[in-house]
């Protein structure tokens, strides 16, 4: 099948698989400015966490390269530098989130060891096997090809490189769900409104979550993409989960 003949989900909806970077793109174009200040609001503030286990997993050192990849606005980056990790290569599909995470950066005084840079997470621009590390954090479910994504995260990583994914998942306390749904679909919408100016694109993330595969079948996934050793660790009841892997 051609690409032009794909499709691929955008939310709820069924789109060209070929228009889906561009939709994504235009979501976080708009999102870009107030992107931190709604994870903490949409989270309550837990988000900060879920990253903090992230990085603990991910056991930064001196002389790792990380490439953290729809890393936007630098969170992940910046508190990877900050525990002790090397050299960091943040890529992002939306040159304004980019742009955003560089002001940050700026204003940290972190400007050695960080290069940013705009590319998509399915064909990225980085040699075979040149980092040490890979992560991505809320961005998995927002490419349209999910496996050629996973193959990319295996080729630019070195033989015993790291892989990590801090994605929202599906909840193991299934008594929650009914208040999770509420929450998810009116409220944080609304809050998307209120603070962003935009209930469209919160209404798109919201219904991206429920489209991600869940935690299973993501293992089975990455493991296809000839990563090994794959596990995942539930947070908050499996409204976000780390997955984990290794290039052998």
């Amino acid at each position: 099948m051609k690409d032009t003949d794909e499709v691929a989900d955008f939310g709820f909806r069924t789109v060209r698989a070929e228009d889906k970077a561009h939709l994504v793109r235009g979501v976080f174009d708009s999102v870009a400015s107030r992107y931190d200040l709604m994870n903490d609001l949409m989270s309550l503030g837990i988000h900060r966490l879920w990253k903090a286990e992230l990085i603990g997993m991910l056991a930064p050192r001196p002389g790792m390269h990380l490439l953290d990849v729809a890393g936007g606005t630098g969170d992940v980056a910046f508190r990877f530098m900050e525990h002790g990790g090397g050299r960091v290569t943040v890529c992002d599909l939306t040159e304004d989130m980019v742009r955003v995470g560089r002001d940050r950066a700026v204003d940290r005084g972190l400007i050695a060891g960080i290069d940013w840079a705009v590319g998509n997470a399915e064909a990225l621009p980085f040699p075979d096997r040149s980092v040490d590390a890979y992560t991505i954090a809320f961005g998995l479910r927002n490419v349209t090809r999910m496996d050629r994504a996973l193959a990319e995260a295996q080729r630019v990583l070195k033989p015993g490189g790291r892989f990590l994914c801090l994605e929202f998942s599906r909840l193991a306390w299934r008594w929650l769900e009914p208040l999770y749904d509420r929450y998810s679909f009116d409220i944080l919408p609304a809050i998307g409104q209120a603070v962003a100016g935009d209930r469209e694109s919160y209404e798109y993330l919201v219904e991206s979550i429920r489209r991600f595969p869940p935690q299973d079948e993501l293992v089975r996934r990455i493991a296809a993409a000839d990563l090994s050793r794959v596990t995942y660790r539930n947070l908050s009841g499996g409204i976000a989960a780390i997955h984990s892997a290794w290039r052998i």
